[in-house]
Formats: C-alpha cells, sequence, structure tokens
C-alpha cells in the first residue's frame, strides 16, 4: 500500500535535512563452551570427543559472526540505527537488526494508535514504524477514521494541510472505483479490503532532540478478497522517510518521502484462495512495532 495517497497516487514530499548526531551502543555476547565430561582421574575411553565437541562449536560460532557481520544496505534497507561508527556514509557499520530493546515502547490503549514514544532514537523508530502502519490501512479509506489518524500521526502545524491532501486523494470518487469501493470507503458484499503495511526495518537517518529523520522499508497488501474479486490481493514494497519533530512529549510526523523497493525476488508459490486470505486478514491481527 502506497502511503499518503493509495496505490495508484505518486506524488512525493521533501524537507530539508535535520541535524544531529547518532548515538552508538555496544553490544557484548558471551559464548560458553562446554567443559570435558571425565569425573575424578578416569581418562576417557574416548580422548577426542570433548575436543571434537568444542571445535565445532568453535566453528558453528565464527559461522555465526560472519554472518552477523554481513554489510548492511543503503537508505531503504532494514536494521537500527543504534551501531556506534564514526563514519556516517558507513552504511555497514550502522546497519542492525530491529530488535527490542528492553524498554517499554509507546503507551497505548486497545484500539488507540500507539502514542507516548521514548525521547530517544529506539522512540523516534518506534513512531516511525507504527505511523506507517497506520498510514498504510484500511482506515485511511473512511472520512472519520482518517482524520483521527492524521490527528494522531501528524505536527498540529501540518496536520490541518495533511487532511486536506489526503481527503482530495482517499475521498475522490474516480480513486475509490478504480481500488473497488464505494463512495463512503467501504468494500463490495462478500468481499474483504486488505490495505495492511508490515515494516520490516527501521533506519536513522539523522537525529537530534528536537528533530529526527527515520526511514521504515516495508511491504504492503492492497487488493480486494473475494470470490467475484476483479483486484485480487497484491503485494508491493516501499521504503518511507518520515521527518518527525519532538512536540507535546511525543514524535509527531512533519514530512515524508516514499520510493519504491527495496524489492526481494518473489518466492514459487502458490497463491491462496479468496477465502483462505479472507479468512487470514480477519484472523490474524496486527502489530505495535518498537525497536
Amino acid at each position: 500500500m502506497n502511503i499518503g495517497g493509495g496505490e495508484y497516487d505518486a506524488r512525493t514530499r521533501t524537507s530539508e535535512g535535520v541535524p544531529g548526531a547518532r548515538e552508538g551502543a555496544r553490544t557484548t555476547t558471551r559464548t560458553r563452551l562446554p567443559g570435558s565430561d571425565g569425573g575424578g582421574n578416569r581418562p576417557s575411553n574416548r580422548p577426542g570427543r570433548s575436543l571434537v565437541t568444542v571445535v565445532a562449536v568453535v566453528v558453528l560460532l565464527i559461522a555465526a559472526i560472519a554472518f552477523a557481520n554481513r554489510g548492511g544496505g543503503g537508505e531503504g534497507a532494514g536494521g537500527g540505527g543504534g551501531a556506534a561508527s564514526d563514519n556516517k556514509n558507513d552504511a555497514a557499520a550502522d546497519a542492525r537488526p530491529t530488535a527490542p530493546s528492553g524498554e517499554k515502547p509507546v503507551k497505548n490503549s486497545p484500539g488507540a494508535l500507539a502514542s507516548g514514544f521514548a525521547h530517544d532514537e529506539q522512540g523516534a523508530q518506534s513512531a516511525a514504524a507504527n505511523y506507517a502502519v497506520a498510514l498504510g490501512g484500511e482506515d485511511m479509506f473512511t472520512s472519520e477514521a482518517r482524520d483521527k489518524i492524521v490527528d494522531s500521526v501528524y505536527a498540529p502545524s501540518v496536520a490541518n494541510a495533511r487532511k486536506a491532501d489526503f481527503d482530495k486523494t482517499y475521498g475522490d470518487p474516480g480513486f475509490l472505483q478504480k481500488v473497488g469501493l464505494d463512495k463512503a470507503g467501504k468494500a463490495p458484499e462478500d468481499t474483504t479490503f486488505v490495505a495492511r503495511t508490515t515494516p520490516v526495518g527501521v533506519k536513522v537517518i539523522d537525529f537530534s532532540r528536537k528533530k529526527a529523520r527515520v526511514a521504515v522499508w516495508y511491504s504492503g497488501l492492497f487488493g480486494l478478497a473475494g470470490k467475484d474479486s476483479k483486484r485480487p490481493v497484491i503485494e508491493s514494497w516501499y521504503t518511507t522517510t518520515f521527518e518527525m519533530s519532538w512536540v507535546k512529549d511525543d514524535w509527531k510526523v512533519t514530512d515524508f518521502k516514499q520510493k519504491d523497493g527495496p524489492t526481494p525476488i518473489g518466492k514459487d508459490q502458490a497463491a491462496s484462495s479468496a477465502d483462505e486470505m479472507a479468512d487470514a486478514v480477519k484472523g490474524f491481527g496486527g502489530f505495535t512495532y518498537a525497536r
């Protein structure tokens, strides 16, 4: 799902760079190698067994370290911005897998959009990931729900302008007809409308205490699931870079820029039936994303 205007909107928005420094974090991994199995002073009848075990563990450890240290991608690649690096252009050093930090990510109630993000890089990453989900979901296609999302996601200084922009797109009967919805944004009878965003990775580009620029790489599902649907659910990939400001004790979006990809090669899998896809969308809930 294309954030900011649906599958057919090609508009992107840009803003000025955000000054700030990246702060690093160091992770230490301890590996305990197995000791010998022998008891007392009795020599083992199989003296090579412990040595073979130790060698095997060491080989696996080396392989794991090599895998973990493989180079990262560019701006749209997955990974967090917590690794220490003196060279901002060293993407391989900066890219890290998104993993839980141990900090409580958000303050939210069931059914409400996540809010109350931490005033640090991890909080900015969590905010961007959750905002990408909200802006790429089904609720953007109904006026009342869309206004609530915009008020929650965007800074007050730009919220009204963004509402007007979104209304021009999502409120356009021609656009809604193209995606298979009626004027109210509802799906036809016996079909299930699918618009779901799944973040794959998050990356801090610039950060300061007042502003942050964070890229979210994600996949999107979009279409109508139903036996007679002429617009079956398809998958797409995007990277959206959010410009955010710290406003009223939370991170809020002021602008964004979106591009296609990075897009992986699709696996040769048979597409699911319309009923199976509809059941999956109804049965599997979404996530609250955290760094």
